[in-house]
C-alpha cells in the first residue's frame, strides 16, 4: 500500500493546526514584540520541544490513556488554562517604563532569558489540551496502525520542524526593527492587549470539554 496519500494528509493537517491562531501564536507575538527576536525564537524552541513530547507519548499510546482518563485530561486542561490566565494577568499588570523611549536600546534594556523563554513556550504547549487531542486524532484516525514505526516517528519530527520554522518566522517578522520602531510608543498597550487575549483563551480552555 502506498504511503503517499497518508504522507500528504498528515503534512496538510499538521500545517493547518500549526498556523491556526491560538495560545502559542499569542505567546510568540508577545515575546517577540515586548522583549526581543531572541526571546521569540527561544519561545518557538520551547513550543517545538512540547510538540516532540506530545508526539512521543502518542507513539507509545499514552495519549490515548490521557484522553480516556477524565481526571488526567482535566488536570492538563485546567493547568493549561491557569497558565494562560497567569500570563494574561502578568501582561495586564505591566507598567510603562522609561526605557521604551530609547529605541536603540530596546533589544538590550528589556529582554527575557533564554531558559525563561524556552520554559514559557514549552509549558504553554505541553499544557494545551487541544494539542493532546490533535495528536490522539492524528495517530488513531489518520495514521494507519500498520504504517512503519520509522515513518510514524518522522511524522512527529516533521511537526516539530514545521512548528519551529513557522514560529521562528513569526518571531522574526514581529521583531523586525521597522515594525518595532513603529510600535515602540504603544508596546506597553500591545502587551496589555495580549493579556486581554490570553485570559479569555485560558477561560475558553477551562470551559471546553474533551470531545471523545
Amino acid at each position: 500500500m502506498s504511503l503517499l496519500p497518508e504522507l500528504i494528509a498528515v503534512a496538510i493537517l499538521q500545517f493547518l493546526i500549526i498556523i491556526a491562531p491560538g495560545p502559542d501564536f499569542v505567546v510568540i507575538c508577545r515575546n517577540s514584540l515586548v522583549y526581543s527576536r531572541r526571546a521569540g525564537i527561544y519561545s518557538a524552541l520551547g513550543l517545538t520541544l512540547g510538540i516532540l513530547v506530545h508526539a512521543s507519548y502518542s507513539l507509545i499510546g499514552i495519549g490515548f490513556i490521557i484522553s480516556r482518563s477524565i481526571v488526567l485530561f482535566s488536570v492538563i486542561k485546567y493547568l493549561g488554562a491557569a497558565y494562560l490566565i497567569y500570563l494574561g494577568y502578568k501582561s495586564l499588570m505591566t507598567k510603562p517604563e522609561r526605557r521604551w523611549q530609547q529605541p536603540s536600546r530596546l533589544e538590550f534594556s528589556r529582554d527575557m532569558g533564554k531558559l525563561a523563554a524556552v520554559r514559557m513556550g514549552f509549558i504553554n504547549n505541553i499544557l494545551n489540551p487541544k494539542v493532546t487531542l490533535f495528536f490522539l486524532s492524528l495517530f488513531t484516525q489518520v495514521i494507519n496502525p500498520h504504517t512503519p514505526l520509522p515513518i510514524q516517528i518522522w511524522y512527529g519530527l516533521q511537526m516539530g520542524i514545521m512548528t519551529f520554522t513557522w514560529y521562528t518566522s513569526v518571531a522574526i517578522i514581529m521583531s523586525h526593527p521597522i515594525l518595532k520602531e513603529k510600535l515602540i510608543a504603544v508596546t506597553h498597550y500591545l502587551e496589555k492587549a495580549m493579556g486581554a487575549v490570553l485570559i479569555p483563551l485560558g477561560i475558553r480552555v477551562a470551559l471546553s470539554g474533551a470531545e471523545k
